[in-house]
């Protein structure tokens, strides 16, 4: 008990909120997002990650959340309190050390986010705007780890103020911020000539557009934007006070998250169309879409500079908001299973951080030649397994979790505490006794399906 009382906590429900929401708003949100849409039916696309968001993000969300409040622990502590077995044991260090090996990588994109922010700065849109700029930048080992380091000690400053005084504070300033930029810029796009073509392909649904995978491809960007199956909930649920609602909060996390996507799209997909005369097939270049084409959009306008300094700055508190989440997760599991105090923890994962992280960054330049699973550089490496491979199965974990030993009431009875509602029960307890394994299964076998080769999307 003494334990739990002297563990930190958010002040506000808001601070929960904005924090969770930033952990969920990341660099998936801003270019994964829409050229998965540009790529898998525009408005269908759309229509059916909603419907998933409102069902399968909600009911993880919840459960996660629930058994961190319920336990007061980070996700190895958490699953170990409803029995010793060593299933559970494994089943939170999944979730811990998820966290543990994303940032890293993570915090190596965030450096690039941080090189072309300053590029910007410094008035260098033109050279920016050349498919050159990134890779002669990436492949260049000496810029690639200067960036990550200012961008990995930015975020182990804030974690190492702590939940209340760094990552609440910072979060709820970055967050509305990140709305009000995500606006200005989406209203740019849509007013550009020929960008009404782009609105109408990505808001309006044609079931024309449908395909199996437009479903797949949803269901995975759902699974991952929404930071399920990180221990990031886990342990942000840890720090929530008893008396707030968390399904209240979760709808608020579900709206700021899928508004923030929808304005990636609205900002991106229209300006493309506009850039390409109406060739979606433009937005099919995955991540060199951010760091090629859109500068190469930029340029092209009015007010480049300005419009993609803008764009950079709302990339950059996006990926430093999650990057945070992340390593607050780490920091935590340290913090209750090692019973490290929180400056020896933060010194702890920055060693990590720079240690695996220079692998990701000097990956495509000096270590280039070092390839993985089917040539992959050590950046694409522990991306396939971390989303790819253990997030699912961690997603499999805390579900069995639920069904088979914390039951559905006993989650029910952690909302429901102090009275707060629970109006959406009936579909938690179908979506985590049923469909939810059903999915995660389906996204692990299309995930790494895909990368070995056996199914090509």
């Amino acid at each position: 008990m003494d334990e739990k009382k002297k563990r930190s906590k958010f002040s506000s429900k808001l601070g929960f909120v904005l924090s969770a929401a930033g952990s969920a708003v990341g660099l998936g949100n801003i270019w994964r997002f829409p050229y998965l849409a540009a790529r898998y039916g525009g408005g269908i696309f759309l229509l059916i990650y909603l419907v998933l968001v409102l069902t399968f993000g909600y009911t993880m969300i919840i459960a996660e959340s629930a058994i961190g409040r319920m336990t007061r622990k980070s996700p190895v502590g958490a699953y170990a309190h409803f029995g010793k077995d060593w299933m559970f044991r494994l089943g939170g260090w999944i979730n811990a050390v998820i966290p543990i090996l994303i940032v890293p990588y993570y915090s190596v994109i965030g450096g690039w986010v941080l090189k072309y922010l300053f590029a910007y700065v410094r008035g260098e849109e033109t050279a920016v705007a050349t498919g050159e700029y990134f890779t002669g930048f990436i492949g260049n080992g000496m810029q690639t780890e200067f960036w990550f380091i200012v961008f990995t000690l930015l975020v182990m400053l804030i974690i190492y103020m702590g939940v209340e005084n760094g990552i609440e504070k910072v979060s709820t300033f970055m967050m509305p911020v990140l709305v009000v930029l995500a606006l200005v810029l989406s209203i740019y796009a849509i007013t550009r000539p020929g960008a009404l073509a782009g609105v109408a392909y990505f808001l309006i649904p044609n079931v024309k557009n449908f395909s199996w995978m437009t479903v797949v491809s949803a269901m995975g960007q759902m699974f991952y934007s929404l930071s399920i199956a990180m221990g990031i909930l886990v342990t942000f649920g840890s720090y929530m006070k008893s008396d707030h609602s968390i399904e209240e909060s979760t709808g608020n996390v579900e709206i700021f998250d899928t508004a923030i996507a929808i304005l990636a799209g609205l900002m991106i997909i229209p300006a493309v169309f506009a850039f390409s005369g109406g060739d979606p097939e433009v937005l099919k270049a995955g991540p060199s879409l951010m760091f090629i084409t859109m500068p190469k959009i930029f340029v092209s306008m009015g007010f480049g500079r300005i419009v993609g300094f803008l764009f950079f700055l709302l990339v950059f508190f996006a990926a430093l908001t999650s990057a945070i989440a992340l390593a607050e997760s780490a920091v935590s599991t340290f913090q209750d299973e090692l019973k490290w105090n929180r400056k020896l923890s933060t010194f702890v994962l920055t060693l990590i951080m720079v240690s695996l992280g220079t692998l990701s960054a000097l990956g495509y330049g000096p270590l280039s030649g070092i390839n993985l699973i089917k040539g992959m550089p050590f950046l694409d490496f522990f991306d396939f397994l971390t989303n790819s491979v253990m997030m699912p199965i961690a997603a499999m974990a805390t579900c069995l979790l639920v069904v088979r030993v914390i039951t559905v009431k006993g989650i029910a009875d952690e909302v429901e505490k102090n009275g707060a509602p629970f109006k959406r029960k009936a579909i938690f307890n179908f979506m985590i006794k049923y469909l939810c394994p059903f999915f995660v299964a389906i996204i692990l076998f299309s995930s790494v399906a895909s990368v070995l080769g056996w199914i090509k999307f």
